[in-house]
């Protein structure tokens, strides 16, 4: 009997400084020793210093790939205003790590341990299996898992604003993703406050 194949769990999250729309947590389980082959989308980094093009293709190649298991979660603007950023953030990555472990034990496999990036504190009380959890300071720029989550985090919202702007065109959301912009701001100045702002990131700002 063959024995169960090894990964490891990265996670991380976008949206944390945006006024707008809601946090996204990925979450991406790698094989242990895993090596990316020819077919990879050009080097992985950091998303933020990637293209929307190429975050698009690692994301394909994300989801595409027969050994790369995945998730994503979001936590929309009212859960924010009520938990704080922090707390909703790490509510959205406890989500998808929830989901992703139940990938993992439905493929037969064992997870080793899961790395989220900077201080994402996900409570996994409730998982089925106790597995060690650590945080990486500036995992996103070290560590291969959490760069893939940090992919499918921010391709996922990112493409959540893209629909979002369809409801909300006045905003310019597909431009800027929810962030304060020039832009975003003196739409805010012009159009008040939408149903997907959120009203405690809102205090103070000057639009």
């Amino acid at each position: 009997m063959a024995r169960p194949e090894k990964y490891v769990i990265g996670v991380d999250e976008a949206g944390r400084g945006s006024l707008a729309g809601p946090i996204t947590a990925g979450a991406v389980a790698v094989p242990l020793y895993f090596r990316f082959c020819s077919d990879a989308p050009g080097m992985l980094r950091d998303p933020k210093r990637m293209t929307p093009g190429r975050r698009a293709e690692w994301m394909k190649y994300i989801v595409m790939h027969p050994r790369l298991l995945y998730t994503a979660s979001s936590v929309s603007p009212g859960v924010i205003d009520r938990e704080h950023i922090t707390g909703a953030a790490n509510t959205a990555a406890a989500r998808a790590v929830s989901r992703l472990l139940q990938k993992v034990l439905n493929a037969e496999c064992l997870v080793k341990y899961i790395l989220t990036d900077g201080l994402l504190r996900p409570n996994l009380s409730n998982a089925r299996y106790q597995i060690k959890c650590r945080e990486i300071v500036k995992g996103d720029e070290k560590v291969r898992a959490i760069q893939l989550a940090a992919v499918v985090a921010k391709v996922t919202r990112d493409r959540k604003m893209i629909r979002l702007a369809r409801l909300y065109p006045e905003y310019g959301f597909e431009r800027h993703k929810g962030y304060g912009t020039r832009m975003h701001k003196e739409m805010l100045g012009k159009c008040g406050v939408s149903d997907i702002h959120r009203l405690t990131f809102l205090y103070g700002i000057d639009y």
